[in-house]
């Protein structure tokens, strides 16, 4: 069952569940930059409720520089084979269709802040 908290983003946000890497992958690879919450096991890990109690604040801190969506259970594993961020819950970024850059765990306000800046202004590693 999924946590009341982790539902409130895809219903009261509308941000969009991705059940496959199919969907991911479209996600992504919009024009912009993007971020998917890998929530992970809600009732094991009690991070994950505060993650996504923080995400929405941190979309409106960073005044929608990105949009957001959930990784459905279906699609956790190969998402975090895919990108390498083994720990949940985690917030994973892209821009263009490339991932920039991870935040595994719970963080403080002002280092989340420090970190999205700074992985905002990444470029795209080239290929």
């Amino acid at each position: 069952m999924t946590h009341p908290l982790i539902t409130r983003l895809t219903t009261e946000f509308e941000w969009p569940a991705l059940p496959d890497m199919a969907a991911t992958e479209a996600f992504t690879a919009a024009p912009g930059c993007h971020v998917i919450f890998v929530p992970g096991d809600a009732a094991r890990n009690l991070e994950t409720a505060d993650v996504a109690v923080i995400l929405p604040e941190l979309h409106m801190a960073f005044q929608g520089r990105f949009d957001c969506a959930v990784a459905a259970d279906s699609v956790e594993a190969a998402l975090r084979e895919a990108t390498g961020v083994f720990k949940t819950p985690s917030l994973i970024f892209y821009r263009d269709g490339a991932m920039i850059g991870a935040i595994p765990k719970v963080r403080d306000w002002s280092d989340y802040v420090a970190r999205i800046t700074q992985i905002l202004s990444l470029p795209i590693a080239a290929e």
